[in-house]
């Protein structure tokens, strides 16, 4: 019971559409190192989720200066992957191969890697909130909620890294592909903005 809690509290926090998740929606969408990519945000995720329960948020929340660097970088590379977008949104591809130049794994996984750990509300979430919660389950049956907590990442993300490619007769079409950079340089922006007024 306590594992089905921690995954269903943790399924309810990273379902919202964010900046990680976008992400890895626009890889699954164009089938480019989905399986790094998935395995990056879900290991990430299960690090950040034991470091929790283990007692780094109590840390992170009595040091604001590391917050307020993460906060500011975050935002930062929230406001440039903006800005590619936007011109990725001015300059519409198709799903066909000819259509777009792969990226290199290095960059996926480096970029993959900074949305996950340039974003403070990962640490807010995983290693502040959910070590929280966590911990409230006592010293044995907190690692069973952290057991579920990771569970319910990798369901998530293997979900929308690999059942996006369903997605793909609707990203046939370039408009579709300028909508959907235009929706994640908005979102983009939103996060950024955001970020740097709280």
């Amino acid at each position: 019971m306590t594992a089905l809690t921690g995954f269903a509290t943790t399924l309810a926090m990273i379902v919202a559409i964010g900046a990680q998740n976008a992400f890895v929606l626009r890889q699954g969408l164009r089938r480019e190192h989905v399986l790094p990519v998935v395995l990056v945000c879900s290991l990430s995720d299960a690090v950040l989720i034991a470091c929790g329960i283990a007692g780094l948020g109590v840390l992170i929340s009595a040091n604001p200066v590391a917050l307020s660097i993460t906060k500011y970088g975050g935002a930062a590379f929230l406001l440039a992957y903006a800005a590619f977008a936007v011109r990725r949104a001015f300059r519409p591809t198709t799903l066909a191969a000819a259509d777009h130049t792969p990226a290199a794994l290095r960059t996926v996984v480096l970029t993959c890697l900074a949305f996950t750990y340039l974003n403070p509300h990962v640490y807010l979430d995983t290693v502040v909130l959910l070590g929280a919660l966590a911990n409230q389950h006592g010293p044995d049956a907190r690692w069973l909620y952290g057991l579920g907590s990771i569970t319910a990442s990798i369901t998530w993300f293997s979900a929308l890294g690999f059942l996006s490619r369903h997605l793909a007769p609707v990203f046939t079409r370039p408009r579709a592909w300028q909508l959907l950079d235009a929706t994640i340089a908005l979102l983009m922006t939103t996060l950024a903005t955001l970020l740097l007024v709280s």
